[in-house]
């Protein structure tokens, strides 16, 4: 299974506080070893909400608000893409990552395919694989 790991912002994160580089060696530590036994697939961190905008839509009107956001603890300051064997392997590998006391992580199921059922067509699914390809053609 794909799981997303969703690491919560903090004040710190949010005032644009980069990491120590003792984090940074730790971190680069833990990824090597989450990349050597084939659980992630993607990794980045994420500059503060000042700096992003959200997008509220309403039938057809958009409405654009520039950051910063309230409620610094409903933000997200960064992500892991993991493919894991079971949300039980994902905690054993997220209790391992060298976060301090204030983190705060969340880890999210990724939607398959076939969790869609009948509804993802034969259509469907040809349309998303080409386009997965493409993506990955790319990069």
């Amino acid at each position: 299974m794909r799981c997303m790991v969703i690491v919560k912002a903090t004040s710190d994160s949010e005032a644009g506080v980069m990491p120590g580089k003792q984090l940074l060696t730790e971190m680069g530590k833990f990824n090597e070893e989450l990349v050597k036994a084939g659980i992630m697939l993607a990794g980045e961190g994420l500059h503060p909400s000042s700096k992003g905008v959200r997008v509220r839509f309403s039938g057809r009107t958009r409405t654009v608000t520039d950051g910063p956001f309230a409620e610094t603890k409903e933000l997200v300051a960064g992500f892991w893409l993991w493919q894991v064997k079971s949300m039980q392997e994902a905690i054993e590998w997220l209790k391992r990552a060298p976060f301090d006391d204030d983190a705060e992580i969340e880890i999210r199921q990724v939607f398959e395919a076939e969790d869609f059922g009948a509804e993802f067509t034969p259509e469907l699914r040809e349309q998303e694989e080409r386009l997965r390809a493409q993506v990955a053609a790319k990069s």
